[in-house]
Formats: C-alpha cells, sequence, structure tokens
C-alpha cells in the first residue's frame, strides 16, 4: 500500500478521485484501510489550504434562533430590549462583552464568532 503526502493541488485532487473509488470499501478490509489513510490526508490538506472560518456573528445569531425556534423576544434577556436586539441583527449597532458572554453560555454559539462581530462591526455600520 503505496501513500504519499498530499504536497499539490494535483495530488490532492488525485487523491479525491481515488477515494471516490473507494467509497464502497469494507471496514477493516485492505481497500477500508486505505480509504481511512487517504480521507485523513485530504482533511489535513484541506485544513491547511481550505480553512473554514467563522460565521458571520450576526448570521450565526439568526441561524441560531432558527434552529432553536427562538424569537426577538427570546434574546432581550441576553441583549437588552427589543429594539436594540433589532439594531444588533440589523448590524447597527455592536454586540458589547456582556452580549456576547451571554450569547455563549445561553445559545452556545461559539465566542470566537461572537467576538470576531466586534471587530468588524465597524466595517459593516461604516
Amino acid at each position: 500500500m503505496e501513500i504519499r503526502p498530499i504536497k499539490t493541488e494535483a495530488d490532492y485532487e488525485a487523491t479525491l478521485k481515488e477515494i471516490e473509488g473507494l467509497m464502497s470499501a469494507e471496514p477493516d478490509s485492505p481497500q477500508g484501510d486505505r480509504l481511512d489513510v487517504l480521507v485523513t490526508l485530504v482533511e489535513a490538506y484541506e485544513r491547511e489550504h481550505y480553512p473554514i472560518g467563522f460565521p458571520d456573528p450576526v448570521e450565526a445569531i439568526k441561524f441560531r434562533m432558527e434552529q432553536q425556534g427562538l424569537s426577538v423576544e427570546d434574546l432581550v434577556p441576553v441583549i437588552g430590549r427589543k429594539n436594540r436586539v433589532y439594531e444588533v441583527l440589523a448590524r447597527k449597532r455592536p454586540l458589547t462583552l456582556r452580549m456576547i458572554e451571554g450569547l455563549h453560555e445561553t445559545f452556545s454559539i461559539p465566542a470566537e464568532s461572537l467576538l470576531k462581530h466586534s471587530s468588524n462591526q465597524s466595517n459593516h455600520a461604516a
């Protein structure tokens, strides 16, 4: 089983093609083992060359609202008055540290995503 590191985009494409051919491999078979190793190599390559950043903080809040069936009223205890919630959702008011902590603790929104909001908020408001 000769397997080499993925160093170039051509290596990456060839490995993806090989993985596609191995998708029906039985677990604990030589083909299944090869598939496991190739997938691990692809994941490492993608982590380095195609990193996935955090979502836009307002979109993360809206996604969590949709996911949990939350309304603006549900955000009031964390963000403040209703009009303040609407301002945050419209990107007209930046999140404060207290809001970020509350959203993270109450709704399990990744703090890193919400902190990004503070540094990018001025770009959206301008």
